[in-house]
């Protein structure tokens, strides 16, 4: 079975890459079961966006990289990190891990912050629980099962029961190079009562071809986990982002989603909030210029009762860019006492500007509030006059 692309990538060629590469049989066979699967399942459905013209297999899959020092790092890149010296921070360049930072307390705590190839090696039977099992599948979507099949480098960061960690986690990853395509994925697990949060960089120089990214996050009982991520790749990379989160009984789980990319981004963000109490907060945000083609989803499901989410979305668009911003808010029969709310704002700053927003309530259960709010439209002459 092929997919087509510039570099004929077959299985043949799938299974040679998978033996120079030090992975346990369970994740291999993993790989390569995705890999038969994506040339069968369909692209996502993403409304009111046609991607079937988009850019998802003509890449290069794996540029090995060298390890770095802090101080070797241009100075740009640099730029994108705060508290160097003595942060936990994780740098991928590409498809290779080249910088690793992790403080000594935590570790004898026990929590685990390294690049998730090695932890499949290092702690296979825990990884192997959450690795694209529930949060997302490999069958879900052709997307989904390109990404099992090439992931590589990425970060698993394990927090145990009762561990609060107050300086967030950094992890950056950065593409340079022709045609080049990475993967990042990102597995977060938070155990009971403990606390988190982790700042996620994606930055693409002019030529990459493509970032199909996805983050899995866990949130145990009472535990709280924020997560930030800013995407800022060039005007010629399509960047796909998969951000899933599965949270308990009275947890708390944070998104602060900022897509800076300048081509064309698919960005889809969906919470379960399984068990009673649990609670959400998405903030998103998204800045077009030039060309630039954006459809960003945040979605939650409510199963457990007395849960609450509360989505924020807004989008500025500017040039000629565009935007989709699609709220989802499903409360599942059963779900009493449920809180879900919602607001899509779009800004259009030039005329040749374009933007949308969808807001969409589904309710199965009748003891529930939800609400939504949505806004599109330009600056208000008379007021942009007396502001001047």
């Amino acid at each position: 079975m092929n997919i087509e692309t510039p570099y004929q990538i077959d299985s043949k060629i799938i299974t040679q890459i998978l033996q120079g590469i030090k992975e346990p049989d369970w994740l291999k066979e993993t790989r390569l079961k995705a890999w038969r699967l994506a040339s069968q399942l369909p692209l996502p459905k993403v409304e009111q966006t046609n991607i079937r013209g988009w850019n998802f297999t003509e890449f290069q899959p794996f540029k090995e990289e060298k390890p770095l020092e802090l101080g070797e790092l241009p100075e740009r890149i640099c730029g994108y990190l705060f508290d160097e010296q003595d942060g936990n921070i994780l740098i991928q360049k590409n498809s290779s891990v080249v910088y690793t930072q992790l403080q000594d307390e935590l570790a004898k705590k026990g929590v685990i912050f390294t690049d998730l190839s090695s932890a499949c090696r290092e702690h296979g039977n825990l990884v192997q629980k959450y690795l694209l099992t529930e949060a997302m599948t490999k069958d879900e979507h052709r997307l989904a099962a390109l990404h099992t099949a090439f992931w590589h480098g990425g970060v698993f960061l394990y927090v145990p029961r009762r561990v609060e960690v107050k300086l967030p986690f950094q992890s950056l990853f950065w593409a340079e190079g022709k045609d080049v395509g990475i993967y990042p994925h990102i597995l977060l697990v938070a155990e009971e009562q403990s606390q988190v949060e982790l700042v996620v960089n994606y930055i693409g120089d002019q030529q990459v071809a493509l970032s199909n990214s996805v983050i899995e996050v866990f949130v145990g009982q009472n535990a709280h986990v924020r997560v930030a991520t800013i995407n800022n790749m060039s005007k010629e990379t399509v960047d796909v982002n998969y951000r899933r989160a599965i949270v308990k009984r009275d947890a708390k789980m944070e998104w602060v989603i900022s897509d800076l990319s300048e081509g064309k981004v698919l960005s889809d963000n969906t919470t379960v909030l399984r068990e009673q109490g649990g609670n959400v907060e998405v903030k998103a945000i998204a800045v077009g210029v030039d060309q630039m083609r954006a459809n960003i989803t945040s979605n939650v499901r409510h199963i457990g009762t007395y849960t609450e989410s509360n989505i924020q979305a807004r989008s500025v668009m500017m040039d000629e860019a565009s935007s989709i911003l699609n709220s989802i808010t499903k409360i599942e029969r059963g779900a009493s006492k449920s809180n879900g709310q919602q607001s899509g704002k779009v800004l259009m700053l030039t005329p040749q500007a374009r933007g949308d927003a969808n807001p969409i309530l589904l309710i199965d259960e009748n003891d529930v509030m939800a609400g939504h709010a949505a806004s599109v439209g330009k600056i208000d002459p008379i007021q942009l006059y007396y502001l001047m």
